[in-house]
């Protein structure tokens, strides 16, 4: 898509932009809201040094702190929706500054909860959640308090801590602003000589194109372009990795790795198996290269020709088909659930469908309990559009379902079962159209699809762990990061996944990492890999008639943040502490590499 084909954000129709006049009528509202959220503050701090007065001193606490955070997401989520589909506007960029401030003088004003929650003991709150019904609820809360009580400090340090929340926050502000409103990126050049302008929100569709020179010139213009700048994005990522190391020690965790797992419950063991299991199965990868070479009749293979289609006549999916067909893909989970997946794209405007300058350049579901559950992305009507389409949705139905019954403390499930969902309707969808649609070029096609969202999570996600990790690690025992340590870092890396199969380009490639938003969420990306593992066992139990497969994991996603993830996942019938699920993955990955390697040679 050339940069004239566009839309400025004024030009996409309204059907096709969220609905955020569902959550805020108006700016002035919006900012009424945050004005009124933070004169509340006070209200719940009248709170502080009196829970241990009794029960309903407690129940009152937490009914005050679930309205806060109530306020406070949806206070967040209009601005930050706002900023993230017109990032330069700097009226949106504002008000989701703003919003963060807001929300790090809520978790300040509330920091003290847990620390005299931790102070009364859990007999006597074990006592007090069995007397008022109020509190019953909050069963999970209170065990997961005390279980991580050791890591609970004074409720002045977490007052401090929580302060910090905004600040620190910074440093993927920085990144995103500066990666996708203010890079230029130069134009590539197609096989004809004709220049073709590139952007954040055109960039994968040139990736994915025929044109091998406008492929390879785009590829290393957007690669240079962050190369260009690869000391800043070193030091923004540095400062992050510290600002996680600073939590640490003030959590009194051994590891950043031990500190991100011990939040959800997670054995560090789970991270170590996947790895383990992802460094054994490398041979697959460098089989599919190979499949891949060949079928594009190329001598070497680039990173820009892993999305190089392998047909000519790939299916165009508008929109409306895209829901159609997802909707037909999760038919066994129910009409109930198919209509509210339906209704939220087609009525109520869950979905911010369609690209504009200045938009958010990936896709991600966001939303709060009291609004809907909204999807950022940039559909352009193709197979990997509608699978990034059924993959948000799978979040975005997670959350529905999580918001109509649960307090808000348990409304954000954890990162780890939140790719579950998604990628189990990445699943569901394929399997069905695999059976509805056998002719050649479809299927080669929708493999293609599936092999790119393998690439993505069971490729380069479980390499970002390893590089993650490692930097960590280093900053860990004192040592510094530079630019090139984490340029040569990177390479070594894909070196060892692409094997002789791909040509290795050390110091384009070795800046892929800049390329990533999510290292700036600490221990993101390895979840990438576990969620697909468990999604695919999942959907293998509702696909093979499994009994009571399918109500299982409507359970699962309706049970939100209410449970530890690896519970949550049992009770849906997946047990992620073996390594076993991974394997098994692995499994899928390469009865997918067995078909396409087949249709490629008919």
């Amino acid at each position: 898509m050339s940069e004239s084909k566009i839309r400025t954000r004024p030009e996409i129709p309204a059907q096709y932009k969220w609905n955020a006049e569902s959550v805020f009528a108006s700016d002035e509202a919006w900012e009424a809201e945050a004005q009124s959220v933070l004169a509340m503050l006070p209200e719940v701090q009248a709170f502080q040094g009196h829970l241990a007065e009794g029960s309903g001193k407690v129940a009152d606490a937490m009914d005050a702190f679930d309205t806060l955070i109530r306020r406070v997401g949806k206070v967040y989520v209009y601005a930050s929706m706002a900023h993230e589909v017109d990032t330069p506007d700097p009226h949106g960029t504002r008000m989701y500054s703003q919003s963060l401030g807001v929300q790090g003088q809520a978790l300040g004003a509330a920091a003290f909860i847990d620390p005299e929650l931790i102070a009364i003991g859990e007999p006597t709150l074990r006592q007090w959640l069995a007397q008022v019904p109020r509190l019953a609820a909050y069963g999970h809360y209170i065990d997961n308090l005390f279980r991580q009580q050791a890591h609970v400090r004074s409720a002045e340090v977490e007052e401090l801590l929580g302060l910090l929340s905004d600040p620190f926050l910074a440093t993927a502000t920085t990144a995103s602003q500066l990666t996708d409103a203010d890079f230029k990126f130069p134009d590539a050049r197609t096989g004809d000589g004709r220049n073709l302008p590139v952007a954040q929100a055109n960039f994968d569709e040139i990736l994915a194109g025929p044109d091998r020179e406008a492929r390879r010139t785009a590829w290393e213009g957007y690669q240079d372009t962050y190369l260009a700048h690869k000391n800043a994005l070193a030091a923004n990522l540095a400062t992050a990795v510290k600002q996680n190391i600073f939590n640490m020690r003030a959590r009194r965790f051994s590891s950043t790795l031990e500190m991100s797992l011990f939040h959800n419950n997670i054995p560090t063991a789970v991270f170590a198996n996947l790895i383990e299991t992802f460094g054994k199965n490398l041979p697959m990868w460098h089989r599919y290269w190979r499949v891949r070479r060949k079928a594009l009749g190329v001598d070497a293979l680039h990173p820009y020709d892993v999305w190089a289609p392998l047909v000519s006549d790939k299916p165009k999916v508008e929109y409306a088909q895209a829901v159609d067909w997802i909707g037909a893909g999760l038919a066994p989970l129910g009409e109930d659930y198919v209509r509210v997946l339906r209704r939220g794209c087609l009525e109520d405007r869950w979905v911010d469908v369609y690209p504009n300058r200045g938009k958010f350049s990936g896709a991600f579901s966001s939303g709060w309990p009291g609004t809907h559950p909204f999807i950022v992305m940039s559909y352009d009507d193709t197979l990997f559009s509608l699978s990034t389409l059924a993959h948000e949705l799978g979040h975005s139905m997670h959350s529905y379902l999580a918001w109509q019954r649960l307090p808000a403390v348990y409304s954000q499930y954890s990162l780890f079962v939140a790719e579950v969902a998604s990628n189990f309707h990445q699943a569901m969808m394929r399997a069905h159209l695999l059976r509805a649609n056998p002719g050649r070029d479809f299927q080669i096609s929708l493999i293609e699809e599936a092999m790119s969202n393998f690439h993505r999570y069971f490729f380069i996600m479980p390499t970002l762990a390893r590089f993650e990790l490692e930097i960590h690690q280093r900053v860990e025992r004192g040592q510094g990061l530079t630019a090139d340590d984490l340029n040569s870092l990177m390479a070594d890396l894909w070196a060892e996944g692409y094997g002789s199969e791909m040509q290795l380009d050390r110091q384009r490639d070795g800046i892929t990492w800049a390329t990533f938003g999510h290292l700036y969420s600490d221990y993101y990306v390895y979840q990438y890999a576990t969620g697909l593992s468990a999604a695919h066992a999942l959907s293998h139990r509702i696909l093979s008639g499994a009994p009571n497969a399918a109500q299982d994991y409507v359970r699962f996603l309706s049970a939100g943040g209410s449970l530890y993830p690896l519970e949550a996942l049992k009770l849906a019938g997946v047990d992620m502490t073996s390594p076993n699920v991974v394997e098994d993955t692995f499994a899928v990955l390469g009865s997918l590499v067995d078909r396409l390697e087949t249709l490629v040679t008919q």
